[in-house]
């Protein structure tokens, strides 16, 4: 079973920095598609940032050009630099897994981070 651990997020103030991290365990991480997703109050979760097996990376437009998402394979680690932040980026932050296999697809979430930025 797939498990996703983020240690805590943070406080920031605009125009700041955070570093997220998510350490996945119980399979091969290298197979899985990497995401980040965020909530806040009141809206829908929607996608942050995603990382293929191979590298490969898709933003949100509202984060173009300020957060980067990178993964370790060897760390099995997904991480989400966060630069340039504003009040709007507080949220609570998801770490997500996904991988298909046949007909099959495999979808796990992390517990979730706070980030605040004040």
């Amino acid at each position: 079973q797939v498990q996703l651990v983020e240690p805590g997020g943070g406080l920031a103030q605009p125009g700041g920095s955070l570093r997220l991290s998510c350490a996945f365990s119980g399979s091969i991480f290298s197979l899985y598609v990497m995401a980040w997703y965020r909530q806040a109050p009141g809206k829908q979760r929607e996608l942050v940032a995603s990382i293929g097996s191979g590298g490969s990376t898709n933003y949100a437009d509202s984060v173009k050009g300020r957060f980067t998402v990178s993964r370790d394979n060897a760390k099995k680690t997904l991480y989400l630099q966060m630069n340039s932040l504003k009040p709007e980026d507080t949220a609570v932050y998801y770490c997500n897994a996904e991988h298909s296999l046949g007909s099959t697809l495999y979808n796990y979430w992390g517990q979730g981070t706070q980030v605040t930025v004040v």
